[in-house]
């Protein structure tokens, strides 16, 4: 008996040691700033949501890994908190997370010290660590160095990584530094990536660089995407132009004027009804979003209207709408959104919607069909399991 509880003390030993990151549950994040304080070390924060693929892949292909534990645990304290419930929403706010996964190396006094935003592999993510906790590879080393002129091209490609989101402004700046070292050199699949995600509008200091290097860019994209992207971020310009971020004041009468010198009274029209929309989202103005979107969507019958755009304004209802009216018409849109391009991510919204209306024999039917497509599709759908239980 002696014999058997030692071997299972060793065999539980081992599990205590060889475990991967271990992460701290249930504490507030005033708690854990002051814990990462007392312990005088970063806290990292696996900043995350539920319906992210990557963040998902991470914790189950990387953050149980032995390796990676035994760098994160001794060197930070380790947290994950869901973006978009809770403190989360605020801290998304606080430290401009808009893509997931994010993961911010935060000193104790909350200020944000290093961040990154992708999937890595193991060995990656351990070297994501040890950069952040290298002063000189940390945010504020490298916007001194920047702003000593350093115009080195993995220098600014490091450092447009790092504040794409933390300082976007001054990650487009560097951007333009970067595509200014390169004009006779092709642009790489990482630099298609930081044109697109930083050029906001045809103001953008990068715009250029979509109109001189035209032939690169119909390599990888059809001319008639590219006419809809120079299009969109002159539209961006005109908006940006006609809505003041301070006040929140869309100035109706300039954006009509400008608009008005190149488009017809019908385009006018519609893309007013569509900057109304922006206007009320960005206003957190839920009813009249609701209502706009209804009057533009109509029935969703539009050929202009993709599946992609459908399905999003319909999750929007269902996340926020709480009248039957508007429901329904969020149901329409996102069975003309399958009708378009059935997918699980549609379908789910159909079942998801059908189970807010009450009609649990439909959400139980549009549930089953979307966790078929999603094994089809290799998604994670234990959000759409939990549903079909609910109504079995």
């Amino acid at each position: 008996m002696k014999k058997i509880s030692l071997l299972l003390l060793v065999f539980f030993s081992v599990l205590t040691f060889a475990q991967g990151m271990k992460f701290e549950e249930n504490k507030s994040f005033k708690d854990l700033l002051a814990l990462a304080k007392k312990e005088n070390r970063l806290l990292f924060l696996d900043a995350y949501t539920t319906w992210c693929g990557p963040c998902k892949m991470m914790a189950k292909n990387v953050f149980p890994q032995e390796k990676v534990g035994e760098f994160y645990n001794a060197n930070f304290i380790n947290s994950k908190i869901d973006m978009e419930k809770g403190e989360g929403i605020d801290l998304a706010k606080k430290y401009n997370v808009r893509a997931y996964p994010t993961y911010l190396f935060i000193n104790g006094d909350g200020e944000l010290i290093h961040r990154v935003t992708s999937y890595y592999d193991a060995p990656e993510f351990i070297e994501v660590g040890k950069d952040a906790i290298d002063p000189a590879k940390q945010m504020g080393a490298l916007k001194t160095k920047f702003e000593a002129g350093n115009k080195d091209p993995e220098f600014l490609k490091s450092f447009i990584k790092i504040f794409a989101f933390a300082d976007p402004e001054l990650a487009t700046t560097a951007a333009a530094k970067y595509f200014a070292g390169k004009k006779e050199e092709p642009l790489s699949q990482e630099d298609f990536s930081f044109l697109f995600s930083l050029t906001k509008d045809s103001n953008s200091p990068l715009y250029g660089e979509f109109i001189s290097r035209k032939d690169e860019m119909l390599k990888v994209m059809p001319e008639e995407n590219y006419n809809k992207t120079l299009n969109s971020f002159q539209l961006n310009s005109l908006f940006n132009s006609s809505y003041d971020k301070k006040t929140k004041v869309f100035d109706e009468k300039k954006y009509v004027a400008e608009a008005s010198k190149t488009k017809s009274e019908k385009e006018v029209s519609t893309l007013l009804l569509k900057s109304k929309i922006r206007v009320a989202a960005l206003n957190k103005d839920k009813n009249e979003y609701q209502r706009l979107s209804m009057e533009y969507y109509k029935d969703g019958s539009s050929p202009e209207f993709t599946s992609e755009e459908l399905n999003s304004i319909s999750w929007n209802f269902f996340e926020n709408a709480t009248e039957k009216v508007n429901l329904d018409r969020a149901l329409l849109w996102a069975k003309q959104s399958v009708n378009l391009d059935a997918a699980y991510a549609n379908t789910d919204t159909v079942a998801n919607l059908y189970f807010k209306l009450g009609d649990k024999a439909n959400a139980k039917i549009w549930a089953t069909k979307a966790i078929e497509l999603a094994k089809k599709e290799g998604e994670e759908y234990a959000e759409t399991q939990a549903l079909l239980d609910k109504v079995k």
